[in-house]
C-alpha cells in the first residue's frame, strides 16, 4: 500500500488560513495537518519528527507549508526547516504567509506582461511606486520588481521613517536596492506620481491611495495595479475585473489591472506550487522567488 501524501502546515498565529488548507487539498494532498502558534525554536523538532517517521521513500510524499502573517518570520521558519533536514530525509518546503508571496508574484507578473506587450523590456529602467509597500505583499512585490530591473520606491502613508525602516530591512536582508518615500499627504503623493512609470497599490483594503487628480498629474504612467477589492477603489478608475483596461482619468493613456485579475493569477500560482511539491522527485524549496517564476510562466 502506497503511503498517503501528508502536508504539515505551520503557522505562528492562532489559526491556519482555511484558504491555504482548501488549496492544498485541491492540489492533491491526501491530508493537511495544522500546527498553530508555532515559534521559530520549535521548527527543528517538528520537521525532524515529520521526516524520520516515514523513511527515505516516504519523505517524497511529505511536505511542509509555512503560513502566518509575518513574511520575514516565515522565511526564518523556512530556513530553520531546511536546516533541520538530514539527507536522505528531506522534504519539500513552501512559504506563503497570508498569501503574500503568491499575491505579490501575481501582481508583478501581470504588470510585467503588460509592459512587454507595449514594446518595452518589462521592468528594466522603469520607476515604480509601491503604495502599501511597508506591508508583506507590498514589500515582497517591491523586491520582485527591483530584481526584475525596476527603480522601486516604497511609499508609506504614515511617514518617511516607516518607509525607510522597511527599505533598510529589505535591502540588508535580501540584497535588493529599494528607496523609501513619504506618502502621508496629498502634496507628497502628487510629487511622487509625476515621475512614476508604474504604480502598485497593496495598501489596506478600503483605502484610496490615488485619485483622479493624482492620475492627471502622472504624465509618465503606463500601468497601475490595484489589489484592493473593497470599495472605494484603491486607485480611482481601476476596477476589480480590469485587465489592461484604459484608466479614464489618466493623462498618459495608462491602463489598469484590478484585484480579481491579480487574484486569478495568484490562485493558479499557489495551486501550481502545491502541485510542484506533490509531484517532485526531489525536495522543492519554494518562496516568493519561485512563486514569481511560476506566475511569470502562467501569465505568458
Amino acid at each position: 500500500m502506497k503511503k498517503p501524501y501528508l502536508l504539515h502546515m505551520l503557522t505562528a498565529v492562532k489559526n491556519l488560513s482555511p484558504f491555504d488548507v482548501n488549496m492544498a487539498y485541491d492540489a492533491g494532498w491526501t491530508a493537511c495537518t495544522p500546527y498553530t502558534n508555532v515559534v521559530l525554536e520549535e521548527i527543528r523538532d517538528l520537521v525532524q519528527d515529520a521526516i524520520f517517521s516515514r523513511g527515505p521513500k516516504g519523505v517524497k510524499r511529505t511536505g511542509v507549508f509555512v503560513g502566518g502573517r509575518d513574511a520575514n518570520l516565515a522565511m526564518d521558519m523556512m530556513q530553520a526547516a531546511r536546516n533541520a533536514m538530514v539527507p536522505p530525509f528531506e522534504v519539500s518546503l513552501f512559504a506563503d504567509p497570508s498569501g503574500a508571496f503568491t499575491t505579490a508574484a501575481a501582481m508583478v507578473a501581470c504588470v510585467e506582461r503588460q509592459l512587454k506587450k507595449v514594446g518595452g523590456n518589462g521592468f528594466e529602467g522603469e520607476r515604480v511606486l509601491m503604495f502599501g509597500g511597508t506591508g508583506p505583499v507590498g514589500s515582497t512585490a517591491g523586491m520582485l520588481a527591483a530584481q526584475a530591473g525596476a527603480d522601486v520606491v516604497i511609499v508609506s502613508h504614515q511617514s518617511q521613517a516607516k518607509a525607510d525602516s522597511m527599505v533598510a530591512l529589505c535591502n540588508q536582508r535580501y540584497g535588493v536596492k529599494l528607496s523609501g518615500a513619504d506618502g502621508s499627504d496629498d502634496v507628497s503623493i502628487a510629487e511622487l506620481v509625476t515621475q512614476a512609470d508604474v504604480v502598485f497599490n497593496a495598501a489596506k483594503a478600503g483605502v484610496q491611495v490615488l485619485n483622479a487628480g493624482h492620475l492627471q498629474a502622472a504624465e509618465r504612467l503606463k500601468v497601475a495595479c490595484d489589489v484592493n477589492a473593497v470599495p472605494p477603489e484603491g486607485i480611482e478608475g481601476v476596477g476589480v475585473l480590469d485587465d489592461a483596461a484604459p484608466i479614464s482619468a489618466s493623462s498618459s493613456g495608462a491602463v489598469g489591472i484590478g484585484a480579481l485579475t491579480v487574484g486569478n493569477v495568484k490562485y493558479h500560482t499557489q495551486h501550481l506550487l502545491l502541485q510542484q511539491m506533490y509531484e517532485a522527485d526531489r525536495p522543492q524549496y519554494l518562496d516568493f522567488n519561485q512563486a514569481f517564476e511560476v506566475a511569470r510562466s502562467y501569465v505568458s
